[in-house]
């Protein structure tokens, strides 16, 4: 599997439980461009710059988020009393919090910032066990208590993994030190409540709604808010799309097209909107279709290469959802590297599913709204 996520398993005490979950892409990219990846961390330092952003439009706490190669999106956290600062993937894909721990013995625990519940005050330990596997990699641990802080909330009690073990390269690494989930609740780990639950029910946030805000091309300025919306975000209307499944934030899509003629999803389907997902990700017989019609290339490495001079030429492909239609150009679904190689953004599901999961490829584009408290996703394109 090339990227995080398809299967969790979690382990609680002797019961072990099968939770779907659909997550972030794998490290390939960084793996396969590893100097450049040492050459751009080198190049920038690892705690994010906070900065004060107006918020006169909105009364929700904001929090920046770091690009790290159009992969994936990482902001900081702090857990314990006193604090201690973490690097996270802010995931709508997923539902739990975890973090390394002093405990780990991976070599990937050893290049991360760990967690050390003996210098916190706050901190409550369980014994019970949890272990979730992704497609890319896997932790397993124990289940704790303490104090989240996100900018200036502080979550109190907040259930979160202490990782002892964690596998594969994508965890090594992965310029994030854990995970964040923000999808619904009942599949987080049970008898648990998820973050941003407990923000709303400590009364810490005006609304029930977090928003993102993704930027491309390795800029800064990419932000998640929590509890409410800013406009100066996005143009014109948001446009409402209800959710269908209350877990992973699903909703339904009417289409897939290209120069007016439906390419996939004829007749409806159901997309996941991820932003734990770097990539456009289909059921395989359509992604095929859809590399075929951009005449992308197989590589050895699982990847299909286009050529470069196709971005000028290729139409938008239009993803139509409830009734409103949602461009993404070939500047977005075609990615270019350092070396001047050219790769498509899609990629087949590493299961068999009929799923979509719109990741950040789509999610660059359109500002998302996630509202909880109507079950909602609101789309808007993002203001130039």
């Amino acid at each position: 599997m090339k990227w995080i996520g398809v299967l969790s398993l979690v382990a609680l005490s002797e019961c072990l439980v099968t939770i779907p979950l659909i997550k972030i892409k794998s490290m390939r990219e960084n793996l396969r461009r590893k100097d450049l990846l040492k050459d751009y961390l080198e190049k920038h330092p690892y705690r994010l710059f906070y900065k004060f952003y107006k918020q006169s439009n909105s009364e929700a706490t904001y929090e920046p988020m770091r690009n790290y190669l159009d992969l994936y999106y990482v902001g900081n956290i702090s857990i314990g009393t006193p604090p201690q600062e973490f690097r996270v993937i802010f995931d709508t894909g997923s539902a739990d919090l975890w973090v390394p721990s002093i405990y780990c013995s991976s070599k990937a625990c050893t290049t991360h910032n760990v967690f050390d519940p003996r210098l916190s005050s706050t901190f409550r330990s369980t014994r019970q066990h949890i272990r979730l596997v992704y497609g890319s990699g896997a932790m397993s641990g124990f289940l704790g208590y303490d104090n989240v802080q996100i900018g200036s909330l502080v979550d109190v009690s907040q259930a979160f993994g202490l990782s002892q073990k964690e596998s594969n390269k994508s965890f090594e690494y992965g310029t994030f030190d854990g995970i964040l989930g923000l999808a619904y609740p009942n599949i987080a780990i049970q008898g648990t409540t998820p973050v941003f639950d407990n923000l709303w029910k400590q009364g810490l946030i005006p609304q029930n709604v977090f928003a993102f805000y993704l930027s491309s091309n390795n800029e800064e300025g990419s932000m998640v808010l929590f509890g409410g919306v800013d406009p100066s975000y996005y143009r014109g209307d948001l446009k409402w799309v209800p959710v269908t499944q209350r877990g992973f934030w699903q909703i339904s899509m009417d289409s897939i097209s290209m120069n007016r003629k439906i390419i996939a999803c004829n007749g409806g389907c159901q997309a996941i909107v991820d932003t734990g997902t770097s990539l456009l990700i289909g059921p395989n017989d359509f992604i095929s279709q859809i590399l075929k019609i951009i005449n992308a290339q197989p590589t050895s490495n699982g990847e299909s290469v286009v050529d470069c001079s196709s971005v000028d030429t290729l139409p938008d492909i239009i993803f139509t959802i409830s009734g409103v239609k949602y461009p993404v150009p070939a500047s977005a679904y075609i990615q270019k590297d350092n070396l001047d190689i050219c790769y498509s953004n899609f990629e087949g599901m590493a299961v068999d599913s009929d799923l979509w999961i719109l990741g950040d490829v789509f999610l660059r584009l359109y500002f998302t709204v996630f509202d909880r408290a109507n079950d909602r996703i609101g789309l808007a394109p993002v203001a130039k």
